[in-house]
């Protein structure tokens, strides 16, 4: 009989979260955390993986995700009552840049929501993770903190800033059983994106994303570009001189 998984999902009520979630539970007996700001939708995605069978222990906690006290109770309890398998960081939001060029708050909002939090979060794990001697903390990141672009640099400041962190992480458990994976999806079909979509924009589905997020959880990839064409794609934005890449409206 497979060993129950334990994986405490921050930002349950992303899209890409609540879809690797019910691959989780396809998967075997587990037990999920779900931790989010929106209870009730958090609640009815609980009751949706309960539906979806097996042997699955589902519960839901909400908190203050910008409070370093609250976050660093919550890691130390859950933690404390099992050894955790998997931490996914999945919370943000996605933040229009010309707002935050005109308001200091939207900025400061965007980069603590999206960089400061998560990476907080990702520590608070790591030291117990380490004590444990094993362990995944998986980050989803965004390949906007890739290489700033006018179209979107606050927000992918906030992503380059984790893009580090977690460089910095695996050179730290580099010889230990703990696993760091940090997910670079490009534009998903999420809620969250819902005006590309209006757009016309050509999307990821969020299935595949998830699918490609927890393949990776469980090999321990490093970095995954998901889908992986962006992985190409990124490469080239990365890696083109400034005289040509300031000329594109990217």
């Amino acid at each position: 009989m497979d060993q129950k998984k334990r994986i405490v999902v921050v930002g349950a009520t992303s899209s890409i979260a609540e879809h690797c979630c019910r691959l989780w539970v396809q998967k075997g007996p587990v037990e999920l955390i779900l931790v989010a700001r929106n209870v009730a939708l958090a609640e009815r995605i609980a009751t949706d993986l309960r539906a979806r069978g097996g042997a699955v222990d589902v519960s839901v906690e909400t908190m203050d995700f910008l409070s370093v006290p609250a976050i660093a109770e919550a890691v130390a309890r859950w933690t404390t009552q099992a050894p955790v398998d998997i931490a996914l960081i999945a919370h943000g939001v996605l933040s229009p840049q010309l707002p935050c060029q005109e308001d200091l708050a939207r900025a400061h909002e965007a980069l603590e929501v999206n960089g400061v939090s998560p990476v907080l979060f990702a520590e608070a794990f790591a030291g117990a993770m380490e004590r444990a001697g094993n362990g995944t903390i998986a980050l989803i990141g965004s390949v906007a903190g890739d290489r700033g672009r006018r179209a979107n640099y606050v927000y992918g400041a906030s992503k380059a800033l984790m893009d580090r962190y977690a460089q910095g992480l695996q050179h730290r458990f580099a010889a230990t059983g703990v696993k760091v994976v940090l997910i670079k999806p490009g534009p998903t079909d999420t809620p969250m994106t819902a005006q590309y979509k209006a757009q016309g924009r050509k999307l990821a589905s969020v299935e595949s994303v998830a699918e490609g997020t927890v393949n990776a959880i469980e090999r321990g990839t490093p970095v995954a570009y998901l889908p992986r064409k962006w992985q190409l794609i990124m490469f080239v934005v990365r890696n083109l001189p400034n005289f040509i890449f300031n000329r594109l409206n990217i």
